[in-house]
């Protein structure tokens, strides 16, 4: 397993890490397999989604905002009950295809460590299985 560190700059922040996991591929020498994605953290997650356009992670993060605001009447009185609930809602992990050495993505798609809670330093866990 390999773990990347991944540096947020802001509470809510969106990543893109799709290069640094490629370079794990290449490094590894993996032609074709399959490529799982971990971030062990309550309040970031992993998502999959349009890498063309900044824009497009505006949205998601403005509408998570306001469907999911920081301050509301939680329970949890750490300050941070939106950001744990922003990653579930996300997820904390993905799987992705390596075919001839590369990502198996869409041409717009691009892979992103999903800050709700920073800034921070965070970990994604890599593990990638080669076929066999």
């Amino acid at each position: 397993m390999e773990k990347i560190s991944v540096s947020t700059r802001k509470r809510t922040d969106f990543i893109e890490i799709t290069g640094k996991i490629e370079e794990i591929i290449k490094i590894k020498n993996v032609k074709d397999g399959i490529c799982f994605l971990f971030v062990p953290h309550t309040t970031c997650g992993l998502t999959i989604n349009e890498n063309a356009d900044p824009s497009v992670r505006m949205d998601i993060m403005n509408k998570l905002e306001e469907i999911i605001p920081e301050n509301d009447n939680y329970s949890h009185t750490e300050g941070n009950a939106d950001s744990h609930i922003k990653s579930t809602i996300v997820g904390h992990s993905l799987t992705v295809f390596v075919e001839n050495g590369s990502l198996q993505l869409g041409t717009w798609q691009g892979i992103y460590l999903c800050e709700f809670d920073g800034p921070r330093t965070r970990q994604v866990w890599v593990k990638i299985l080669p076929s066999i």
